[in-house]
């Protein structure tokens, strides 16, 4: 499973370079738009549907002000709209970037080196 080894925040974008080498730029207001949160994508019931969240919406002009680790499979951002409950697991962040956010993400398992971010 790659992991990122370092994140940027350059300008309205976010810049993601892999352990695999890959490198990927990432518009903010599209993390904010497709954010895992609950609030945002709603939760699943007992039986698999989904319950609440206002969807994927239009987050124009939102930047990233911050993010930092979450645990060892995940980053965390802090937007300027004062989002921040968006756990972005690497497998999602990394469908993100290429441009084809799956529903469900799994996690991975390295630790994730803040760079001064956080």
């Amino acid at each position: 499973m790659e992991k990122p080894e370092k994140i940027e925040l350059i300008g309205d974008f976010v810049a993601i370079r892999w352990d695999d080498g890959r490198e990927d730029i990432v518009a903010m207001s599209r993390l904010r738009e497709l954010s895992p949160s609950a609030e945002n994508m709603g939760e699943r019931d007992l039986f698999g549907r989904r319950v609440g969240g206002s969807g994927p919406q239009d987050h124009s002009g939102v930047r990233v002000v911050s993010w930092s680790p979450v645990g060892s499979y995940a980053v965390g951002f802090v937007f300027s709209d004062g989002h921040r409950t968006g756990i972005y697991p690497f497998p999602y962040l990394r469908e993100i970037a290429a441009g084809d956010p799956g529903e469900d993400a799994d996690q991975g398992d390295e630790n994730l080196e803040s760079n001064g971010h956080s």
